[in-house]
């Protein structure tokens, strides 16, 4: 299994930076390869993705979110992958966001590009469209949820 942990520094408040991201019917603006992800529930989503002509659906489950510090997630069948997205807060009006995933690449293709790094390059490359998106808005988020999600033990 992979891993890959990558950060940007955001120009808005930690509130913000949050409250953006768990808008995930919004990711297909900033993830490449994300064609649509609806929200099933409060920690349900159902992914829809096309990388290298590949296209994939899947189902993912939020197990931790706490408002303004951490989004985590994993998949559900299928493919294997898990992760966090946490926010620090820098001053009151800037924030790092930090990506932690771990992913199984499937096939002979996925593995090469974990090999050659192209996984690593791709999440850095969302999380720079993540900062274009959310400052290219004025700093305003498309929506926000605040409720709160607690790992939930198997």
């Amino acid at each position: 299994m992979g891993s890959v942990t990558k950060s940007v520094d955001v120009a808005v408040p930690v509130r913000t930076a949050y409250d953006q991201w768990t808008q995930f019917e919004e990711f297909p603006h900033f993830m490449e390869g994300v064609k649509e992800v609806r929200q099933l529930s409060d920690t349900k989503t159902h992914w829809k993705t096309e990388i290298a002509g590949v296209k994939r659906e899947f189902d993912a489950e939020i197990t931790e979110q706490l408002p303004d510090e951490r989004v985590a997630w994993k998949s559900t069948g299928g493919m294997k992958q898990a992760g966090v997205i946490t926010f620090h807060r820098l001053d009151a009006t800037h924030t790092r966001v930090t990506a932690q995933m771990d992913l199984e690449p499937h096939g002979m293709a996925e593995q090469a590009a974990d090999k050659l790094g192209m996984i690593d390059m791709r999440v850095k490359g969302d999380l720079d469209r993540f900062k274009k998106f959310i400052e290219g808005r004025g700093g305003v988020e498309t929506g926000a949820w605040r409720g709160e999600v607690h790992r939930s033990e198997p």
